[in-house]
C-alpha cells in the first residue's frame, strides 16, 4: 500500500522492538536452512512499517489553498480577463435567465461568469439545478408563464429567432438559455415542464464557434456565451453587443492555446475526416447519432 511505502522512506530502516531479543529468535542453524527466521523477520518489518504508517495519519494536514480569484470575471487573478470586458455593463432591456446544470458550476473554463460580468446584475440571473417547479422556484415559474418570454433550444418546434421577432405581436422581454453539455441541456429541457411554456426559438446562423478549446458536437454548435451574444444582439437590434460579449471568450481561448491547450475540432469534423480517436459505439442509439453527424443531418 502507498502509505507503507511512504512510511519506509520517512522512517528509515525498520528497527526491531526490544521484545524481539536473541532468545526469542531461531538458532543460526535454522536461519542457514531457511527455517522460520526469514518469515519472522518479515513479520517484524511489516509491524514496524505499520507503526510508521500509523504515525503518518496523525500528522496535521494543511488544506490546499485556492488561488485568489477576480471578483468580476471569476478567473484566477494572475489570468484575469477584465481588460477584455466592457468598462461598464452593457445597457440592455432584455432579461436573461441562465439555467445552469450543476456540473458546469465548477468547471475551470466555463463561459457564464464572463457573460454575467458583461451584463447588469438585474438583467442576467443564473439559476443552478436539474429540476425546477413552481413550488421550488416561483420566480422562474412566473417568468416562464409570461407571453414575452422565450426559451432558446433547437428542435423541430423551434422558430427562427430573427423571424419570430419580426412577426410577434408582443416583443420578447426575456430569454432563457440552458447551460450544460448537449445531453445535460436535453435532460433539463424535457424533464422540466416549465420550460415548455415559453415560445421555443433557435438561432439560424452560419457562424462557427470561437470556443475552440472545448469540443462541440457539430460545427454549428455554439457555447452558452456565444448563444447569448447572438440572441441579445438580435433582440436588442445592436450588433455591438455580440462583438463585446465575444471579446473575452476569444481572449480566454488565446491564452489557453498559448499555454499548451489544443484546438478541439468538432465531433462532426473528426467523424467526416476519419480522425475520430475512439471506436464507434455499440449502443444503437449512440451509433445512430454518430451516423447523423457524419451525414450532416441535424439532430
Amino acid at each position: 500500500m502507498e502509505p507503507q511505502k511512504e512510511a519506509r522512506t520517512l522512517c528509515g530502516p525498520a528497527v526491531r522492538p526490544p521484545a524481539a531479543s536473541r532468545s526469542q529468535t531461531p538458532n543460526e542453524e535454522e536461519q542457514r536452512e531457511g527455517g522460520a527466521a526469514p518469515a519472522a523477520a518479515a513479520a517484524l518489518d511489516a509491524e514496524a512499517d505499520g507503526a510508521c504508517a500509523d504515525g503518518l495519519w496523525e500528522l496535521p494536514v494543511e488544506p490546499a489553498e485556492r488561488r485568489p480569484e477576480c471578483s468580476r470575471c471569476s478567473r484566477p487573478q494572475k489570468v484575469c480577463l477584465c481588460p477584455f470586458l466592457p468598462v461598464h455593463p452593457l445597457h440592455i432591456s432584455t432579461h436573461l435567465y441562465i439555467i445552469q446544470h450543476p456540473a458546469e458550476e465548477n468547471k475551470v473554463l466555463r463561459t457564464v461568469p464572463l457573460l454575467a460580468a458583461c451584463l447588469p446584475q438585474d438583467k442576467c440571473k443564473v439559476k443552478i439545478g436539474r429540476r425546477f417547479s413552481e413550488e421550488r422556484d416561483p420566480e422562474l415559474s412566473t417568468v416562464c408563464r409570461k407571453s414575452g418570454t422565450l426559451i432558446l433550444y433547437p428542435g423541430a418546434d423551434a422558430a427562427n429567432l430573427e423571424e419570430f421577432v419580426l412577426d410577434s405581436p408582443v416583443y420578447p422581454s426575456t430569454i432563457i438559455i440552458i447551460d450544460g453539455t448537449w445531453s445535460q441541456a436535453k435532460d433539463i429541457f424535457y424533464k422540466n415542464s416549465l420550460f415548455r411554456l415559453p415560445k421555443q426559438v433557435q438561432l439560424k446562423t452560419n457562424i462557427s464557434s470561437q470556443y475552440v478549446i472545448r469540443m462541440q458536437p457539430t460545427n454549428r454548435c455554439l457555447s452558452t456565451l456565444e448563444c447569448a451574444a447572438v440572441a441579445l444582439s438580435i433582440l436588442e437590434k445592436n450588433s455591438y453587443i455580440q462583438e463585446t460579449l465575444l471579446r473575452p471568450l476569444r481572449a480566454l481561448c488565446s491564452f489557453q492555446l498559448q499555454h499548451g491547450a489544443q484546438i478541439r475540432l468538432s465531433k462532426e469534423h473528426l467523424l467526416k475526416n476519419g480522425l475520430y480517436p475512439k471506436p464507434m459505439p455499440k449502443n444503437k442509439r449512440k451509433l445512430r447519432k454518430m451516423e447523423l453527424l457524419m451525414n450532416s443531418v441535424k439532430i
